[in-house]
Formats: C-alpha cells, sequence, structure tokens
C-alpha cells in the first residue's frame, strides 16, 4: 500500500491551509512581517514555485534542487523548490509554476497536473513576491538539469515531514550572515528561509491527513 494512499491528491486539495502560522514556525527571528497591501506597495517581483509529487516505489516524493553558485543571485547554492519569475507571457502564477520545473529539471509540461496554490509568501531580501503551487506528475520523472540553475535534483519522501520535530533544529548559516534560524536537515541538506517556510506550510497540511 502507497505511503497516505493513492487518494493523497484529492485529500491535498480538500485541506485546509495553516498560511502565516506555518510560515512562522521556521520563519528566521529578525524576518518583518509585512501585509498584502504593504508588499504590493514595495513594487515586488512575482514568482512561482512547485512542489511536484509522484509515485516511485509505492512512495510519494517531491523534488527540491540545489541551486548553481552565481555571485548576482541572493539564494545560490541554496535548497530551494523548482520555480522562478513570472513572465509577461504567462497566463498565471500557475503556468509559471509548472513552465519553471520544465526548465529546471526537465519534466515535461503535458504529465505536470496542478493540484491547488498555498499561501504567497514575500521574500524581502530579494524583494520577490512567491506563489506556491502543489501539483503531481503523470509520469515518473527523468530529471534533465538547467545547468545554470541547478546542480542537483533532492528527492524528498512526503513520509519524512512525519518526523519532523515541533521545535525546529536552531543553525547559524553564513547565508544568514552568521545569524541562528530554524532549519529542515534532511540527510545532511540543510532547508531554511522561504523554501523551509513553504514547505511547513505543506508538512502540516499533510499531517493532518
Amino acid at each position: 500500500m502507497e505511503s497516505f494512499g493513492k487518494d493523497l491528491l484529492q485529500k491535498i486539495k480538500k485541506a485546509q491551509l495553516a498560511g502565516a502560522n506555518a510560515h512562522g514556525v521556521f520563519s528566521p527571528p529578525y524576518r518583518a512581517v509585512f501585509t498584502h497591501e504593504q508588499i504590493l506597495e514595495k513594487n515586488p517581483k512575482f514568482a512561482a514555485v512547485n512542489i511536484v509529487l509522484y509515485l516511485r516505489d509505492n512512495e510519494w516524493f517531491f523534488p527540491l534542487i540545489q541551486r548553481t553558485e552565481n555571485e548576482r543571485d541572493r539564494h545560490s547554492g541554496q535548497i530551494s523548490l523548482p520555480g522562478g519569475k513570472r513572465e509577461e507571457y504567462d497566463r498565471d502564477f500557475a503556468e509559471t509554476a509548472v513552465r519553471e520545473t520544465s526548465e529546471e529539471i526537465g519534466l515535461e509540461k503535458p504529465y505536470v497536473r496542478i493540484i491547488r496554490e498555498m499561501s504567497p509568501i514575500y521574500i524581502p531580501p530579494s524583494n520577490f513576491y512567491v506563489y506556491p503551487y502543489i501539483s503531481y506528475s503523470r509520469r515518473n520523472p527523468e530529471f534533465i538539469l538547467q545547468e545554470s540553475e541547478a546542480v542537483e535534483v533532492i528527492e524528498f519522501p512526503i513520509t519524512s515531514f512525519l518526523n519532523l520535530p515541533d521545535s525546529p533544529e536552531i543553525m547559524a548559516l553564513p547565508g544568514a550572515g552568521g545569524k541562528e534560524v530554524p532549519v529542515i536537515n534532511f540527510n545532511g541538506y540543510i532547508i531554511w528561509g522561504a523554501t523551509a517556510m513553504i514547505l511547513s506550510e505543506f508538512s502540516q497540511l499533510i499531517k493532518k491527513m
């Protein structure tokens, strides 16, 4: 029997989101809080990221990526979800999420289906307003990396969320200016910042099932 069962996708579609409460669990302590109106006043850049679920060996996974080192990118080298900036020709943020997933890790767009949108999150250092989505791949993925964006795919089993402690691990990270921040430590891969905050909401959604 598959972890969480084949009805996982329908349960995700109907589940209630925890929003800011879930984001706050993995929010860096120095992070400022803004209203939606305050964020829009900052004329942010818009982006979308994608939690792409797929079934492999009777277990549900989704891919994370380690970003390529790039001096011009504030988030280079970090662990993140596939995704990127919305382009003018994208019909909506869902299309951005699927397009960027295809470009960065090689998933074929016709086989990726959006399940639902999650709570948007603002990233002050880069002035990005990010819209996360949950989707699934109808085909067992074969990853092809866009080397300018990603150097590695990390296959994250959603059962790992069940083992996350109620209080997150705290680490001092160079990427956070040496400050202590809450992290998800998955087999030595350190996930923090906006990605950890998005995964916190997804984790709470999964744990309710």
